[in-house]
């Protein structure tokens, strides 16, 4: 039988090379950070409730905002035929399935999506799935699907003698500013424990690394990479392993495009693994230029933790969850941060106040505040595991992979006061490049600026413009003038020369 995530992520804990006893002495010898509810206004709103046959458990990926203004995500089962659904939502709560999984004959369309949704330039989702495909029901594969609903298959993984093209693709992709995919498997390649791949989006694959291949020293180069790539400013990209390293408890690592992997962080390297142990979650490039992530474990409290990291590799601990008695101030991050329009990072993780589930902020410096606590009452959402999406409109969505009305998990949205904003792309680009700027009330925008140059463009609809990079733009903020106002994008749009 296939194990599932819930099981690797046992057997994976169980393997970990670290002793909780010393980890809770590290807590009487590490300073604490202390929390404090959060006073800001915001509102929580359960969208919609999952019911099985709709799927169930989205409690993985992320939602991705399309060029429409509605929501697209996946939940990894049930569903008409048990493999998982691609579904679209609206901002106010309408629920559209797209696709139900195992629709074909020995699931050869996929089995089991886990990784969040990339809207590329070309309007298509891309997406993979953890199991399922033409070679077995265990490898996974790369598929597209339209905003409505057609899918096709792009890749099946372990198309390789012995798997060396990889299998198990958990994480999601990363459109590169080249217009290439880039994503990871969790296992094959040359020494079974993962890889590192691009994709074109004809489905031509290349196993750019393959994890272990210094197996001879325990896997020090890392193994079993959960989460997907994000590539950084510099162009290479960044990302984690679960596994592996100097102490087998994950890594942080930088690959070039062409696949040459450097080592950044081998994460349980100091005293009582006071930086943590695993990194389920992937990293994020922040404003700053640095990489923020969290990890599962470790820590003062034996509870994960947030760091940064520079692109040299520089680790700083920001945060050790489970500093409140009772882990009030939450406990296990396994989902990525998304850096909000107020420069702070916001996330997701269990423990809270009731025990079910968090959402929590946390400042450049560390400074953590809980946003809101899932509750334990019937029906209501518990079990956020997946990171954070803001949306144009401000407001943050994310899924919860149980509770409900049916047990089966939620999307849910909250508001915590941020205002609208535009969000352009992609985030980088040539002069003369296309771009999509998606945002809310863009019917009537009378000018389009990059850093201040003025650029032609066009109204799609109330949530897209097209336009293009225009001659003499620079690095910076994006801005469009509405009759509500002008609109500024959540990150600066970075010119290539």
């Amino acid at each position: 039988m296939k194990k599932t995530p819930q099981h690797r992520n046992w057997i994976s804990r169980m393997l970990l090379p670290v002793a909780s006893a010393a980890l809770a002495l590290a807590a009487v010898l590490l300073p604490a950070v202390i929390t404090t509810q959060s006073a800001q206004a915001q509102t929580f709103t359960d969208l919609v409730d999952f019911n099985g046959t709709d799927g169930g458990n989205p409690a993985y990926a992320s939602l991705v905002q399309g060029t429409d203004g509605n929501l697209y995500g996946v939940t990894p089962v049930d569903g008409t035929h048990g493999g998982g659904t691609v579904f679209k939502i609206s901002t106010s709560g309408t629920l559209t399935t797209l696709y139900n999984f195992c629709a074909r004959h020995n699931c050869t369309d996929g089995e089991g999506p886990y990784g969040a949704l990339v809207q590329a330039a070309n309007g298509n989702f891309y997406g993979t799935t953890d199991g399922g495909g033409t070679n077995g029901a265990h490898y996974g594969t790369v598929f597209k699907i339209t905003p409505n609903g057609a899918l096709s298959l792009l890749y099946s993984f372990c198309s390789q003698s012995s798997c060396t093209d990889g299998s198990g693709p958990f994480g999601g992709l990363v459109q590169a500013t080249s217009g290439i995919f880039y994503g990871t498997t969790v296992g094959g390649g040359a020494y079974g424990y993962g890889t590192v791949f691009k994709i074109t989006l004809s489905g031509t694959l290349t196993t750019l690394y393959s994890f272990c291949s210094q197996m001879i020293t325990d896997c020090t180069d890392g193994a079993q990479p959960w989460a997907g790539l994000v590539q950084g400013s510099d162009g290479n990209f960044y990302g984690t392993t679960q596994l592996g390293g100097t102490a087998g408890a994950g890594t942080a690592f930088k690959i070039t495009p062409s696949g040459t992997l450097t080592t950044l962080h081998s994460f349980c390297s100091q005293s009582f693994c006071a930086d943590g142990v695993q990194g389920y979650a992937g990293l994020i490039q922040a404003t700053n230029g640095n990489f923020y992530g969290t990890t599962y474990l470790g820590g003062a409290n034996n509870a994960g933790t947030v760091f940064r990291i520079s692109s040299g590799g520089t680790l700083t601990t920001l945060y050790n969850f489970c500093v409140q008695i009772g882990c009030t101030d939450g406990q296990g991050s396994s989902a990525a941060l998304v850096q909000a329009t107020d420069g702070n990072f916001y996330g997701t993780a269990g423990g809270g106040s009731e025990g079910y589930g968090e959402v929590f902020k946390i400042t450049q410096t560390g400074t953590l505040t809980t946003v809101y606590n899932f509750c334990g009452q019937q029906g209501c959402p518990v079990g956020p595991s997946a990171a954070l999406v803001q949306a144009t409109d401000g407001n943050f969505y994310g899924t919860a992979g149980a509770g409900g009305v049916d047990g089966d998990g939620s999307v849910f949205s909250l508001s915590v006061g941020l205002g609208p904003f535009v969000e352009t792309k992609p985030t980088a680009g040539k002069v003369g490049a296309a771009v999509n700027i998606l945002g809310t009330n863009l019917t009537g925008a009378t000018s389009v600026s990059f850093n201040g140059t003025a650029a032609t463009f066009t109204v799609v609809s109330s949530s897209e413009i097209t336009t293009t990079v225009p001659t003499g733009a620079t690095t910076g903020k994006v801005k469009v003038a509405t009759p509500g106002g002008t609109l500024g994008s959540n990150v600066k749009f970075r010119v290539i020369p």
